[in-house]
């Protein structure tokens, strides 16, 4: 099902991401394929791959992949979180550092 997205592209044959392939990224992060796997596969910086999921490139795609997903994948619709991208900080919260005043 998900083995369409491990084959990468040729370092010659790379090019900008295109909106068809943001909506395939979408497809692929619901699938949960890894981000290597992307990365490999478009031959792009990871940083393109998260401009995507947070939607500030090619805005409707997600809503277009949702469509798409569904009629590829119907019986995967209920096990599939489609929330948003949320990004997690690995940085120290700052109410942290009051535990050692």
């Amino acid at each position: 099902m998900a083995v369409a997205f491990l084959h990468s592209v040729p370092a010659a044959a790379r090019r900008p991401l295109t909106e068809a392939d943001a909506v395939d990224i979408w497809i692929a992060r619901w699938l949960r394929i890894r981000r290597k796997d992307l990365v490999d596969r478009y031959g792009c910086d990871p940083r393109r791959l998260y401009e995507i999921w947070q939607e500030e490139r090619f805005a409707g795609a997600r809503d277009k992949a949702l469509e798409v997903f569904a009629a590829r994948y119907p019986g995967l619709l209920d096990r599939v979180d489609f929330g948003p991208h949320r990004p997690v900080s690995r940085t120290v919260h700052p109410a942290q550092l009051s535990m050692f005043e």
